[in-house]
């Protein structure tokens, strides 16, 4: 077999799948929708990322976090505590033509986690989006300040406990409209 017949072949699509409650660069694991979720806790985040860099990874696709503050359940292995937040990363290696998340639990009491911007420096606007809506402190990022809102904004709108207000629309064919 050449090496691209090897790596068009569905054997090597599926070596890489990993069952539930296994470990893998030394966290737990999961699957999600045909995907690899590495569950690094908070300690071993920095080193995870950066093995994962070392080994092919070299695009991060996005950064983002969930409020878990209405639905605390979620589908994560049973070694790893739960949190009000989730920062939620993904990753992508064009040489193994993989792609991996990672999902790390934030705590309500202490929503600080590092910076990826050293290994991805597209990382910068990222998580700039996630303190600007969530609250979640990124230690080590070069300028953590709001991105989308005013710097004299109040709260973090995508919070769950966010007070969502109101602001009257005027449509030009209602009743009332000048």
């Amino acid at each position: 077999m050449t090496e691209e017949e090897h790596q068009d072949s569905p054997e090597t699509e599926t070596s890489s799948v990993v069952p539930d409650g296994e470990i893998m660069y030394e966290v737990p694991v999961s699957r999600s929708r045909g995907q690899t979720v590495l569950h690094p806790n908070r300690d071993q985040y920095v080193e995870t990322i950066e093995k994962l860099s070392q080994d092919g990874f070299k695009v991060c696709i996005d950064v983002t976090a969930v409020d878990y503050l209405e639905n605390p359940e979620r589908d994560i292995p049973g070694s790893i505590s739960p949190e009000r937040f989730e920062v939620v990363i993904n990753l992508l290696s064009h040489t193994r033509k993989e792609r991996l998340r990672l999902r790390i639990q934030v705590p309500e009491s202490d929503p600080v986690i590092d910076s990826i911007f050293d290994f991805y420096p597209g990382s910068e606007a990222l998580e700039r989006e996630v303190y600007d809506l969530f609250g979640i402190e990124f230690e080590g990022h070069p300028d953590l300040t709001r991105i989308l809102l005013p710097e004299n904004w109040h709260g973090h709108p995508l919070r769950k406990d966010y007070d969502v207000g109101s602001i009257p629309v005027q449509f030009k064919e209602a009743p009332g409209a000048g």
